[in-house]
């Protein structure tokens, strides 16, 4: 029997989404334009960096000739043509919206029928009717925020207020969100999630497709620090995930990262999260050096996406994609013949975009065999994904998608 892994590699977006436009994303193109930034001689902060960016293992699965496929150009540095043996395409997604919970679901064989709903794009943003109700359930006497915000710059603006008062901050972006920002220690882990289910069950009825409880540390503003105890409070998949059809047929389930958030912790398995890309890495190949035959486990790497992505950080991004390439031997060691590994990402993230949130794009799809056959995959639907990973583990078919194999 064979095995499986899916990495998504959050908000590595190729650009060439067809509906971009109408998301305000024409141009977009996260991937793409980080190697262009690099190859003018991009440098990060700490100056760790510089010069071309280097993928070379992603790129010898196909990261440029799938890019290449989706933007109708090779970004500079990365190859044209994959190693032999490589299988790569990109990925489109059908689902409306451009979030983490409608990426990873349709990635699992199952895309969102009904659009998401959002807050206003005024600030204040929030009905005052939701306030009310979560500050009457939560024994709050208000909030601070109520506005659109990039989570770091908020907490910069009004986490020492937080800290004097004990009032939360409570803000959203263009995506389908409410975050909840409070101060770990002064109010508390376990009274900022019981205040996250409170908003979850809140704003259900208004299809909010997550709440995010941001706990940060630090004295003041020139101290604040976002903690690894973020938590997502989504709302459930539509039903026959991926994940759903390996659980009933009593398969091995690894879940790393915020996956087991993302899917609401339903059929989700083993639950192993780290803080960053580099601890859940170590989650994934040590999972997949004791995942028993049939087995399945699916990765999130949050870093690029909420460290870099939504900071606009060009350089930090690059360092992190270059990071994380030096560590995929460790991941392809460990892999068995009959295993099948497929990296993607589920939406893009442009740090070169205007704004600070996601962008509409196209995703890679690198499709890693030991000693399989490569080749051009094409364009692909998300749900093809789940579709050929179920295949591939014999379980019964998602209901949206097409194998490729």
């Amino acid at each position: 029997m064979t095995r499986a892994a899916l990495l998504v590699l959050d908000s590595v977006g190729v650009g060439g989404a067809p509906d971009a436009e109408a998301y305000g994303d024409g141009g977009a193109d996260t991937l793409g334009h980080i190697a262009e930034a690099c190859a003018t001689g991009c440098a990060d902060r700490a100056g760790l960096r510089a010069g071309p960016l280097r993928l070379p293992h992603l790129d010898a699965l196909g990261l440029g000739a799938a890019a290449a496929a989706a933007s109708g150009r090779v970004p500079p540095s990365l190859a044209a043509r994959p190693a032999p043996g490589s299988a790569y395409g990109f990925g489109v997604e059908r689902s409306a919206g451009k979030d983490t919970p409608s990426g990873h679901w349709e990635l699992a064989g199952t895309p969102v029928a009904e659009p998401w709903g959002y807050f206003a794009p005024n600030d204040p943003c929030f009905p005052p009717e939701l306030v009310r109700a979560i500050c009457a359930e939560a024994g709050l006497p208000g909030i601070l925020g109520d506005r659109h915000a990039s989570g770091t710059l908020i907490v910069d603006d009004l986490g020492e207020e937080s800290l004097r008062t004990g009032l939360p901050i409570l803000y959203t972006s263009v995506d389908s969100v409410l975050q909840i920002a409070a101060h770990e220690e002064a109010f508390g882990l376990e009274c900022l999630y019981a205040l996250c289910g409170i908003a979850r069950r809140l704003c259900d009825p208004l299809r909010i497709g997550r709440v995010i409880a941001r706990p940060f540390v630090g004295r003041d503003a020139a101290s604040f620090e976002r903690t690894g105890n973020r938590r997502d409070f989504a709302m459930p998949p539509p039903p026959g995930t991926l994940l759903d059809r390996a659980a009933e047929a009593g398969r091995a389930v690894v879940s790393v990262g915020k996956i087991s958030d993302i899917f609401a912790h339903r059929n989700t398995g083993t639950v192993l999260k780290g803080h960053g890309n580099d601890a859940n890495l170590d989650h994934l190949v040590a999972a997949m050096r004791d995942l028993p035959d049939g087995g399945l486990a699916v990765a999130n790497l949050v870093d690029f996406d909420s460290d870099y992505g939504h900071r606009r950080d060009v350089a930090g991004y690059a360092a992190c994609l270059e990071r994380f390439d030096r560590r995929l031997p460790e991941l392809l060691a460990v892999l068995r013949e009959g295993d099948l590994l497929v990296i993607t990402a589920d939406h893009g993230n442009d740090p070169t975009f205007r704004g600070t949130d996601h962008t509409r794009e196209a995703v890679p799809i690198l499709a890693h065999a030991p000693g399989g056959a490569g080749g051009a995959l094409g364009r692909r639907g998300f749900a093809d994904v789940g579709a050929t990973l179920a295949r591939h583990l014999g379980l019964r078919e998602t209901a949206s998608g097409r194998a490729w194999v």
